[in-house]
């Protein structure tokens, strides 16, 4: 860690050359017409990297990363273009690779985490965990990378919306055939739809006498997942009014993770 901080400008969450290397060409291009670009799209994203390690607001970034209205602004122009979740992707693919695995997994987890959300345009409120805010509901691999989020209000069942997740999931990752879940996704319409899409769900449950915490097989990937999440403070609840912003904020820290991984073996 000490030789990786040497290699950042200023802050740990900025890009090394390495990181920049890798993900440069997946840049928007300047537009032959109308005035030359003048930013510099590796200090947007340090920006927002600091931005989602840190949890500050927009307006307190540091003077280093220039006007936060620019950062603002291109952040969701980018996000529109879903350079964020490209970067995700294409990092978590060449992780696997460098693990000796296939780019695309035959196999997931499912899981979902309620959070607080004060400034969401529409919550709910999830009787379980007591919590009025949003939830997440997430897809990794067998490793625990992230595969496929989903954000709903936090009244909405776990198995209603692993539905939205296994749509998706068929669409960006369509070599999964095998998935892991825990008792709450053991619903009939889940998995008629899951069968539908040609998903074998299995349900991992706790063994009959256990008392208090118990290691699941399978499931205790996905759980490691939601505490890499956690680790950025942007993510310890959800600060975002728009469901979008927030999905670009999870990909960003996740994806900056996976970005590491592979430029610093």
């Amino acid at each position: 860690m000490a030789a990786l901080s040497r290699k950042t400008k200023r802050y740990p969450s900025d890009l090394t050359d390495e990181e920049w290397e890798q993900i440069a060409p997946l840049m928007p291009p300047a537009s032959p017409r109308g005035r030359k670009r003048s930013v510099d799209f590796r200090e947007i994203l340090n920006a927002l990297r600091y931005l989602v390690r840190s949890g500050c607001g927009w307006e307190m970034l540091p003077v280093h990363f220039g006007p936060w209205q620019t950062v603002y602004w291109w952040f969701r122009r980018l996000m529109r273009r879903f350079l964020f979740r490209t970067i995700h992707d294409v990092c978590t693919m060449l992780d696997r690779e460098a693990e000796g695995r296939e780019a695309s997994p035959t196999g997931g987890v499912i899981d979902s985490q309620s959070i607080k959300a004060p400034h969401a345009e529409t919550r709910g409120y999830d009787a379980g965990k007591k919590i009025v805010g949003r939830k997440r509901h997430i897809a990794v691999d067998t490793d625990g990378r992230l595969l496929m989020v989903h954000l709903t209000p936090a009244d909405i069942s776990d198995s209603a919306g692993a539905q939205m997740i296994l749509d998706a999931i068929r669409k960006r990752w369509p070599w999964v055939k095998q998935l892991f879940a825990d008792g709450a996704y053991d619903r009939a319409m889940l998995m008629d739809k899951a069968a539908f899409l040609d998903f074998s769900v299995e349900v991992i449950r706790r063994s009959a006498g256990a008392k208090g915490f118990e290691v699941l097989p399978r499931r205790w990937v996905v759980e490691r997942t939601f505490g890499w999440m956690t680790r950025w403070r942007r993510l310890v609840r959800d600060y975002e009014q728009r469901v979008d912003v927030s999905e670009a904020m999870i990909h960003i820290a996740v994806g900056s993770l996976m970005l590491r991984r592979n430029a610093h073996p």
